[in-house]
């Protein structure tokens, strides 16, 4: 219901769905992955619920990027004065120096992850010694 408000009354978000009317397939997609997360649960299927969960917010970032790219921050007085990708983009220089900081950075993050999931894997078990 949110999404199809959004749609008829935040004009500005829905301009790209309007000009492009098979947009409107993604917002159909999520509306049925939003109602069938209740029915999966009610069939006891979590884990279809779950998938189904994933896909309306995997749906709800796909509409909401399209909708408002290429803003970033939309300006409502001076539309002109809006932060767009292209205006905040930072130089070709300082995005080399990111990725590299962020492809050192990204597999010591992962090799963490999995050393502290390794560690802790398993069920808890209510015993004398829980508290």
């Amino acid at each position: 219901m949110t999404t199809m408000a959004t749609l008829l009354y935040a004009t500005h978000i829905a301009e790209r769905v309007r000009e492009n009317p098979w947009l409107f397939s993604i917002v159909l997609a999520n509306m049925l992955a939003i109602a069938n997360i209740p029915r999966e649960f009610h069939h006891g299927k979590d884990w279809l619920a779950f998938l189904s969960s994933c896909a309306a917010m995997l749906t709800l970032m796909v509409l909401f990027g399209l909708d408002q790219y290429p803003n970033m921050i939309f300006s409502w007085p001076h539309p002109e004065n809006s932060l767009t990708i292209y205006n905040a983009a930072s130089s070709h220089k300082t995005l080399g120096i990111m990725l590299i900081i962020a492809g050192i950075g990204v597999p010591i993050v992962i090799a963490y992850t999995v050393c502290i999931y390794w560690i802790f894997r398993g069920k808890v078990k209510m015993d004398r010694m829980s508290y």
